[in-house]
């Protein structure tokens, strides 16, 4: 606490997302404020982001919502199932 190193955050993929990019989690520096949806194409992720869903610390989320230092952000693909 009290440093004034850039902080980071944890992203995690799930299911089909996680299989099409080769990596299940990452550690992310976050050294200016940023969303779900600039990580989406800064990371060059799989398919269309409309179709993802975003958590926040394990809570779905707006993917224009600000990140903060520490957060863990989840992509999640849509899910099919009955």
């Amino acid at each position: 606490m009290g440093s004034s190193a850039p902080g980071s955050i944890r992203i995690r993929l799930f299911a089909s997302l996680r299989e099409q990019a080769g990596w299940a989690e990452r550690q992310w520096p976050l050294e200016q404020p940023t969303t779900a949806e600039e990580l989406w194409r800064t990371l060059e992720l799989p398919g269309a982001m409309d179709a993802v869903r975003v958590a926040i610390n394990q809570r779905f989320a707006r993917a224009e919502t600000p990140l903060q230092n520490g957060d863990e952000l989840a992509f999640l693909p849509p899910i099919s199932g009955g």
